[in-house]
């Protein structure tokens, strides 16, 4: 009895140690070096019962000597099973609809599905100085291949106007730590000079389907019986560069039971 007593302090004091020391992951191969960092709000959730959530994810992309990183070619975050997507009765928007658009175009287009934003940053390789990019992202939910996608809209005026379609397959898992997969293939950039450098996300939204509230993205806080709280690995980034290399880099947060 008193193991289970201690044991069970131990656990509920690193929950709320955790609750404060929140940090960016930090991943390394060779030069190149990923910072991957998210969360989810709010922390306080009900055992069992989904409650809707927003997920937060950001990756940093950099070299140690400064130099422009290789481009992404493929993306991919992976959230634990404890959270689920669900786009019953939500509206979709196709990545036709937004070939070509301003960040407010899109919107005009596809409002009504939107389900997050964000930014982005990138680098243009010159023989002189790099030049810096950034821009908008916009997240609508949609289809691809005529299954489920989250459809990301980039958007950027510097240095020239460009728009980047790029649709996230949405996957389950029936097994292991990890239930849905967002995924994805980076487009070109500039021609391939071009390297991704920062990307930011957050996701999550409530909308109304046969008259009940319904979170685009729901979690539960899976502690076990007993425990006011659990730490597990909330989410896995995954970056595939043009040069082979490849980084994973897991996220570990906390949750309490309400």
């Amino acid at each position: 009895m008193r193991r289970r007593l201690l044991i069970s302090a131990l656990l509920t004091l690193a929950v709320l140690l955790g609750a404060g020391v929140a940090r960016a992951e930090l991943s390394q191969v060779g030069d190149l070096r990923i910072s991957f960092d998210g969360g989810f709000t709010p922390r306080a959730l009900p055992r069992e019962k989904p409650a809707s959530v927003t997920v937060s994810v950001e990756g940093a992309i950099s070299t140690t000597d400064g130099t422009q990183p290789p481009p992404l070619r493929e993306l991919e975050f992976a959230l634990n099973r404890a959270g689920r997507i669900s786009t019953a009765g939500l509206p979709e928007c196709t990545s036709t609809l937004l070939q070509s658009t301003t960040s407010e175009a899109a919107m005009e287009r596809c409002g009504p599905a939107l389900v997050g934003h964000g930014s982005y940053s990138a680098r243009l390789a010159s023989s002189q100085t790099p030049v810096p990019v950034q821009g908008k992202i916009l997240a609508f939910n949609g289809t691809q291949g005529g299954k489920p996608a989250l459809i990301l809209h980039l958007y950027g005026k510097v240095p020239v106007r460009a728009t980047f379609v790029v649709p996230l397959k949405i996957s389950h898992r029936a097994k292991g730590r990890f239930g849905t997969v967002l995924s994805a293939r980076i487009p070109i950039l500039a021609g391939g000079v071009g390297s991704i450098t920062a990307i930011k996300l957050k996701l999550g939204r409530e909308y109304s389907d046969e008259g009940q509230r319904v979170g685009y993205i729901s979690a539960s806080c899976a502690a076990p019986t007993g425990f006011t709280g659990a730490t597990f690995t909330f989410a896995r980034g995954s970056f595939h560069f043009a040069d082979g290399r490849v980084l994973h880099t897991p996220l570990v947060r906390n949750c309490r039971v309400r």
